[in-house]
């Protein structure tokens, strides 16, 4: 349990400016990319990247919170399992691509059923399951959640999740204080216009003015949980958290965080005890969140973080 090779680039010594340049200066590359809409049982559909490259060994990526192919972590990875010989697939989470989903319901972090949808797509298409999957933040909750739920009958080969906001109430309280509220503003604002113009389009269950909403405990209360069969806030937070499912994770898996990740309090990381003997678990002192930039200058400048899933997903021997 543990790495200490990761050293922060000098030049980003906070949590913050670690979990924000990149996402405004990090180097987005070129990806040649083949679009698919796959159908869904309820109705409705996701949207799917895939790479052209030829390999028997697939890896699924799946996006934080609001996230898309343009994230920088998406990309940066995107890019990386290409280079490494994988042939990549990203799955764009329901109303995540630009285009409206059909039905009111949306995404959240405890959606396990259309990753194993998307799953079995895949291996419908090429003939073998994904090798991996790669999860950031939301993704990554969801992600190891539905790896605690498939115990070992899981059927793909390695995991890594980067940035888990393991307990969900814990992150909701963390992004209302200090300067981590930058990032539930940018986020709330997301997800509230993404609702108001899907609405537009089709009729709301929900008698709710989400302009009000003024916390992520008040629109998960309000909007996420009534829209997918949760009690509240409370209810979703504790019934969607992958802390709980750690001990029972079956699948070779890479857990990367970072203990100053401004998402979440240090005591939001798990214990090892609570970790499955699958696990390996790299917690470094910093990075914040989606961040873990390394480089001597801005030009210089890599992401450490891809380095560790290219390595774990590279090295068989490595649980």
């Amino acid at each position: 349990m543990g790495d200490q090779n990761f050293k922060p680039a000098w030049w980003l010594p906070s949590p913050h400016l670690q979990t924000l340049w990149p996402a405004f200066f990090k180097k987005r590359h070129s990806l040649d990319l083949i679009p698919e809409q796959v159908e869904l049982d309820d109705g409705d559909f996701v949207d799917l990247c895939w790479s052209k490259k030829t390999s028997d060994r697939t890896v699924l990526v799946l996006h934080g919170l609001e996230g898309s192919l343009d994230s920088h972590y998406a990309n940066g990875i995107m890019y990386q399992l290409e280079r490494s010989g994988y042939k990549a697939v990203f799955m764009y989470f329901r109303g995540c691509s630009g285009r409206i989903n059909r039905l009111p319901r949306a995404y959240h972090s405890g959606d396990t059923g259309d990753i194993e949808a998307v799953v079995e797509h895949i291996k419908n298409k090429t003939g073998h399951y994904p090798y991996g999957i790669v999860g950031y933040s939301l993704g990554a909750n969801a992600l190891l959640k539905w790896l605690g739920e498939t115990g070992g009958n899981n059927p793909i080969q390695k995991a890594v999740a980067v940035s888990v906001p393991f307990t969900l109430h814990d992150a909701a309280k963390r992004l209302e204080k200090g300067v981590s509220k930058i990032y539930r503003e940018h986020l709330l604002s997301s997800l509230k216009t993404t609702y108001i113009e899907k609405f537009k389009q089709i009729t709301s269950p929900l008698d709710v003015e989400v302009k009000q909403l003024k916390s992520f405990w008040e629109y998960d209360d309000k909007v996420t949980a009534p829209l997918h069969g949760f009690a509240g806030a409370k209810d979703y937070y504790e019934r969607s958290s992958s802390r709980q499912y750690l001990k029972d994770i079956q699948v070779p898996t890479r857990i990367i965080h970072a203990l100053d990740d401004p998402f979440m309090y240090r005591t939001t990381v798990p214990d090892e005890k609570e970790l499955s003997r699958f696990i390996n678990f790299l917690p470094v002192k910093h990075g914040g969140h989606v961040g873990f930039v390394s480089g001597n200058t801005p030009f210089s400048a890599y992401s450490w973080s891809e380095k560790k899933v290219i390595e774990f997903l590279d090295n068989r021997n490595v649980t």
